[in-house]
């Protein structure tokens, strides 16, 4: 594996640091969340990526970082409400929601780690647009799971598709960061 455990860490640090300044900002208003409502959240950044990509006239000045940021994010806070549940009201301090956070993160770098050695970084040779149609699909995936309440029949659950697109928006960023380098 080249420097992908080394970069992995770079690009969490960056999401977990604008993370960590949203919850000063705002606490843990996120809590009140439902999955579906995440899920959502996360569509719409997808959605904008992916527009981002085909439109050759840009209205806004920005790339498709801060978006591959919220992916990121907003799948760890699915994957906390998943093992907490959803809150009626804020609920967390910071220290607590950055220890869930680390957390996710953790296992979620061990499922890259592993699925890596296995792939071989065939992802390395993928466009980021490549990317960010596995993202949507994923979505379309889990929005389907949601719809059947939860219940699948041969299909991996909820939180390996959140884990997947964790990785899946890592993984852009890092070709991001190479192909600008």
């Amino acid at each position: 594996m080249k420097d992908t455990p080394k970069q992995y860490d770079a690009v969490i640090e960056v999401c977990r640091d604008l993370f960590e300044k949203k919850m000063k900002d705002y606490g843990s208003a996120w809590r009140i969340l439902r999955l579906p409502s995440l899920t959502d959240q996360i569509f719409i950044k997808a959605q904008r990526i992916r527009s981002l990509q085909e439109n050759e006239v840009r209205k806004i000045a920005e790339d498709e970082k801060p978006e591959f940021i919220g992916i990121i994010n907003y799948s760890v806070m699915a994957l906390i409400q998943l093992e907490l549940g959803v809150a009626n009201q804020p609920d967390l301090l910071i220290n607590r929601v950055l220890e869930l956070y680390d957390q996710k993160i953790a296992q979620t770098k061990e499922l890259m780690e592993n699925k890596n050695h296995d792939y071989g970084e065939a992802w390395r040779d993928m466009r980021i647009s490549s990317l960010t149609d596995l993202i949507i699909q994923k979505l379309l995936r889990v929005k389907q799971i949601e719809d059947n309440k939860g219940k699948t029949l041969v299909s991996e659950g909820i939180d390996a598709n959140y884990q997947d697109m964790i990785n899946y928006a890592v993984f852009a960023m890092i070709l991001m960061e190479e192909a600008a380098a």
